[in-house]
C-alpha cells in the first residue's frame, strides 16, 4: 500500500483526521489499523499550542509530518501528528488502534491478554507500540514509523472530544463506525 508523506500531513488538521481512520500505523513493525483520532487546531483552547510556543510543544509549530510526543497526566504517553503549515500548531491525537501486527510484543509491553484493550486509548496504544517521549519530533514518513493509506473506504463517524475539559463539545474525535477497539463507543 501506498505510504503516507509529509504532504499528506501538510493539509488541514480536519481533513487529515478522518483521512487517517482506517489507516495502517506500524511503530518498529507493532501496530495496526488506526480506528480513532482527535483533531486540535491552534485556535482551539484545548491544544497544547493554544498558549504558543514552549519547549514541550514546539514541534507543534511545523512543520507536518512530524510525531509530538507528550506525557498526559504524568502517567501516560500519547502520540499526535503535526499537520497543517509550518508555524499552525495543529495536531491529530491518535486514540485508538485495531491492533494486527506482532500482537505478542504488544501484550508483553501491556501486560493484557484481552485484544480489545491493548490499544484502545491513546496511553495504552502508546505503551503497546513502545512509544515514548524519545520518540517526540520523528518524521512520520521514515522508521520507527510505517504509515499506509487506508485500503478502500472507511465508514466515519465523528463526535465530542473525550477527555478533556476545555472544548470538549467539538465535534472533532473521529472513528471507524462499528469498530470494537474504541476507546469509548460513539453515541449515533
Amino acid at each position: 500500500m501506498p505510504r503516507l508523506r509529509k504532504s499528506f500531513f501538510n493539509r488541514s488538521v480536519h481533513d487529515v483526521a478522518p483521512d487517517l481512520i482506517g489507516a495502517t500505523l506500524l511503530f518498529n513493525g507493532v501496530g495496526g489499523t488506526i480506528v480513532e483520532v482527535e483533531a486540535y487546531h491552534h485556535t482551539d483552547p484545548a491544544a497544547h499550542s493554544y498558549g504558543g510556543a514552549t519547549a514541550r510543544n514546539a514541534v507543534m509549530f511545523g512543520p507536518a509530518g512530524y510525531a509530538y510526543v507528550y506525557r498526559s497526566y504524568g502517567i501516560h504517553w500519547c502520540v499526535n501528528f503535526v499537520c497543517e503549515p509550518a508555524g499552525s500548531a495543529s495536531a491529530v491525537l491518535i486514540r485508538a488502534l485495531e491492533p494486527t501486527t506482532a500482537l505478542n510484543k504488544m501484550k508483553k509491553r501491556r501486560q493484557a491478554i484481552d485484544i480489545q484493550l491493548l490499544c484502545s486509548g491513546p496511553g495504552r496504544l502508546t505503551q503497546a507500540l513502545g512509544i515514548t517521549h524519545a520518540h517526540n519530533a520523528l518524521p512520520l514518513d521514515a522508521p520507527p514509523f510505517e504509515l499506509e493509506k487506508r485500503k478502500g473506504d472507511a465508514k466515519v463517524v465523528s463526535g465530542p472530544r473525550i477527555g478533556i475539559s476545555k472544548a470538549a463539545e467539538l465535534p472533532w474525535r473521529y472513528g471507524l463506525a462499528g469498530s470494537r477497539y474504541l476507546s469509548k463507543p460513539f453515541k449515533v
